[in-house]
């Protein structure tokens, strides 16, 4: 198996990028880039640490990532799983990036830039649902805010229902529970509470 080892060699396969994947380049949120954060409801993630990378889905209602200002964006820390792989990334390494999403649109949005978990009573009140706030927010300084172009959710077909793969064509989280925990945890009961136990704790 033969790998590339240099920049040139990959520049040398590859050639230069063209001027429509430079000049679409901002430091911050653009006028014409706000309505792509403000109709996703759905973010991936990524951080790096001392352990590697990490990539993590964030999903919520439309526009639940805040514009606070042009260089600034704003995520709530819902309710997960609690391993926090992610929060402890940012806390020694605030380098991150955010990966928008819409549903029905092709295009994406990407922003590269460095994040600070915030604590502040008054920020976290106001993402607040149901009266219950997120114990911290993500507070993403924005350093690379541009369009991911559509070939990959065209390729993939993503948004079109008739592609959609049936989930019970897929092995469920208690099944790989119990085969990854010797049957100590998940199982058919897991499988059966948890629609009823997320619904309870999405906030």
């Amino acid at each position: 198996m033969s790998f590339i080892e240099t920049i040139a060699d990959l520049e040398a396969l590859y050639g230069s990028a063209n001027a429509a994947s430079t000049v679409k380049v901002a430091d911050h949120v653009t006028a014409l880039y706000r309505p792509f954060v403000e109709a996703s409801p759905f973010v991936a993630l990524a951080t790096s640490g001392p352990e590697g990378l990490d990539c993590s889905p964030r999903g919520d209602q439309p526009g639940f990532v805040r514009i606070e200002a042009p260089n600034r964006l704003v995520m709530p820390d819902r309710r997960g799983n609690n391993r926090c792989d992610s929060l402890r990334n940012i806390v020694r390494d605030p380098r991150a990036a955010f990966l928008f999403l819409i549903p029905g649109s092709g295009t994406c949005l990407r922003v590269n830039g460095h994040a600070r978990l915030s604590i502040d009573e008054g920020l976290l009140a106001s993402f607040a649902v149901e009266g219950k706030p997120p114990r911290c927010a993500i507070v993403l300084e924005t350093q690379a805010v541009y369009f991911q172009c559509a070939r990959a959710i065209v390729r993939s077909h993503l948004w079109d229902a008739a592609r959609h793969v049936a989930p019970d064509s897929l092995p469920t989280p208690g099944q790989i529970l119990a085969a990854m925990s010797d049957q100590q945890e998940g199982g058919e009961d897991y499988d059966r509470q948890w629609p009823a136990r997320a619904q309870a704790s999405l906030w």
